[in-house]
């Protein structure tokens, strides 16, 4: 072979090799399993809109793309093998003429597309966007949030990938790092040191403890009526007359005794601390059922959760069957067999237990729900079968046989869920008031605010807002804009902002390790704890790992949250992209949070993780909190005394971390 013959081969390999390199993939982002992908709230529809019709761009149908209900974030790790992303945007046809939105496509923290606003009726437009080299990708839609029906779409979106390369998600693999020490051998009661319940009903209040059991519990001036149980501390009984009764508990095992005071208060008010406990919808959402509660309280035990206060377990939708018997009130289904039984062995092991419902005809899952268009109460397969034409309150009504149910099985805890109006939660909790128990009454979701005195008057907690998703975003709307709903909650009455998002949860996806970094997740129990808000959580119990049993089982942070106070933090600043939260505390203290937030929200960017974040330095300034002379500073994470402090202090607060506080004035 010459040397002419030779060049010309290398160069045919070359351009074939080249070519070879080049081969190309395109992947509609509608086919790839894009729940994983999507921080927004709430999900994304995949060929629909978000009103589960085509998707729609002024008049034309397309049947390609992804729908968006309101702020929309996607992102996605390419690596650099992707070349290409392409769509057609707007707002979809069916949504609010008021809505402005703003699409962008951000790569390594670059724009590299901004529609600018669009509104319906505007032209829709083209993005062709190269990729080349991006190792992350953002797709960002923004909008004016106050606006119902914010609809937009990805029409015809994909990508075009190197070979055979397919998108990834962005990786969660942050240190799982620990900083609250382990429990001592030593008794320490963890029950909260103030107990409400009605003249009359059932009483049911059980003192837990940490340390080396066993434990002996032991009351002081146990009121008459009332009963303990030395070896479980469970007290049951009935307290008749209203009246305040200071008493104190005791803990004791071979390395000492824990002594904490507890003011029970019988009177018209329940709920004097927010309640703690699991929620099953996050775990299981319809495949619950007896075997996976029961497996729950056992975990609860176990796993030791229940010795640091966490009480409720809740049976989320899916539980309910039809109505029969005489009064017609609803029944469990036949994947609840023997409820009361259930019950009774949840309450044995020092628990509490709750139920979920909806005053309309068909719940969200698609169970009976509290109303029915029939006078016999039926829910025919009709309408199981066209559950969502069914979300309204029928023409009969059964509140009132439903709570008596309630309180005969012994249920503890009622979840309302629908779009809440007034009259239906009037409705409800005049009933629960006369079913003859203390059934904790808990509205969802989506509040409205301007009603926030009348949730206030006649429930114990209520939703503030939507379903929270695993997501900074999601986390950051569901509990960083909480400031103005302060004032409203208090003993007896919560400002709830959802399930606890940690753990294995499914929130729009299948079963998954939560999206939040570990610097989030110490920030979300942190704030939760410091709103006073409801801690319920949303993984299944028997999956934890130590990383968030540290994080639930920390009994200074729970004690935030269990103040007898029940003072909501409220947000005094944000500056240096740091937000500073202060609770008052019963004993004169005070919790404080530092969050860094990293200006999120502030730019297009700024909705994503880059994996470049870095530390930010803080100076907490005494005097803007209001606050004067020294102060004993503790790490409330670690559990550890920083000393004293005179007009400042300094740290360092990881991104989306925080620096939890507790100040002791000196």
């Amino acid at each position: 072979m010459n040397k002419k013959t030779l060049q010309l081969l290398s160069l045919f390999l070359l351009v074939s090799l080249g070519a070879f390199a080049q081969k190309t993939t395109e992947i509609w982002l509608d086919d790839l399993d894009i729940p994983v992908f999507s921080e927004g709230i709430p999900g994304v529809s995949q060929k629909s809109s978000p009103s589960n019709d085509s998707i729609q761009l002024a008049n034309v149908k397309y049947a390609r793309g992804l729908g968006v209900h309101s702020t929309g974030v996607l992102f996605f790790l390419l690596d650099g093998k992707a070349t290409n992303f392409s769509a057609i945007i707007g707002a979809d046809d069916k949504s609010n003429p008021m809505m402005v939105a703003k699409f962008y496509v951000i790569g390594d923290r670059k724009i590299l597309f901004e529609s600018g606003e669009m509104k319906l009726g505007d032209k829709p437009k083209s993005v062709n966007v190269n990729l080349t080299g991006v190792k992350r990708l953002g797709l960002l839609i923004t909008n004016n949030e106050e606006v119902q029906r914010n609809y937009t779409d990805w029409a015809n979106a994909k990508f075009t990938m190197i070979g055979n390369a397919l998108p990834q998600k962005i990786p969660n693999s942050d240190e799982k790092y620990i900083l609250t020490p382990t429990d001592s051998k030593n008794p320490r009661i963890n029950s909260p040191t103030v107990f409400g319940a009605t003249p009359g009903n059932p009483f049911l209040f059980t003192i837990v403890s940490t340390g080396e059991t066993p434990i002996v519990y032991r009351m002081e001036n146990l009121p008459k009526g009332l009963s303990l149980d030395a070896n479980t501390g469970i007290i049951t009984g009935k307290i008749l007359q209203k009246g305040i009764f200071k008493t104190k508990m005791h803990a004791k095992n071979k390395y000492g005794e824990s002594v904490k005071q507890l003011t029970i208060k019988i009177g018209d008010t329940i709920s004097l601390t927010p309640p703690i406990g699991w929620n099953g919808w996050n775990s299981w959402a319809r495949e619950i059922d007896k075997e996976k509660v029961l497996a729950s309280a056992n975990a609860m035990v176990q796993m030791g959760l229940k010795n640091h206060g966490w009480t409720y377990i809740n049976i989320d939708d899916a539980w309910q069957g039809f109505r029969t018997g005489k009064n017609k009130a609803m029944q469990a289904n036949a994947k609840f067999p023997a409820f009361k039984e259930m019950i009774d062995e949840i309450h044995a092991k020092g628990l509490k237990l709750g139920v979920y419902s909806t005053p309309w005809i068909s719940s969200y899952a698609g169970y009976t729900g509290a109303s029915s268009n029939f006078e016999n109460g039926d829910y025919p397969d009709s309408v199981k079968a066209n559950k969502r034409a069914f979300r309204y309150v029928g023409k009969y009504r059964f509140e009132k046989e439903d709570a008596i149910q309630m309180a005969d099985w012994g249920v503890d805890y009622l979840k309302y869920d629908w779009r809440i109006e007034l009259n239906s939660a009037e409705r409800m909790s005049e009933a629960l008031k006369k079913s003859g128990r203390d059934i904790l009454y808990s509205l969802s979701n989506s509040a409205p605010f301007a009603l926030a005195k009348d949730w206030a008057r006649i429930s114990n907690a209520w939703r503030t807002g939507p379903d929270i998703r695993d997501s900074w975003l999601s986390l950051y709307v569901s509990a960083f804009t909480l400031d103005k709903w302060g004032p409203y909650g208090g003993p007896g009455h919560w400002n709830d902002p959802d399930m606890m998002i940690l753990g294995n949860v499914t929130t729009g996806a299948k079963l998954h390790a939560t999206r939040l970094t570990p610097d989030e997740q110490y920030s979300h129990v942190s704030l939760f704890s410091l709103l006073s808000a409801p801690l319920l959580i949303g993984c299944p119990i028997e999956q934890l790992d130590a990383f968030t049993l540290n994080l639930l089982t920390n009994d200074e942070i729970i004690e935030i949250d269990q103040d007898p106070l029940g003072k909501s933090a409220r947000l005094i600043s944000t500056e240096n992209d740091v937000q500073v939260w202060l609770k008052p505390m019963e004993d004169g203290s005070y919790a404080v949070g530092l969050f860094n937030i990293n200006g999120f929200g502030k730019t297009p960017a700024s909705y994503f993780r880059w994996g470049d974040e870095k530390p930010v330095n803080y100076t907490l300034d005494f005097a803007k909190l209001s606050l004067k002379g020294k102060f004993n500073i503790r790490d409330v994470w670690k559990q550890k005394n920083l000393g004293v402090f005179n007009e400042s202090f300094k740290t360092d607060i990881r991104h989306h971390g925080v620096v939890m506080l507790r100040l002791f004035p000196q």
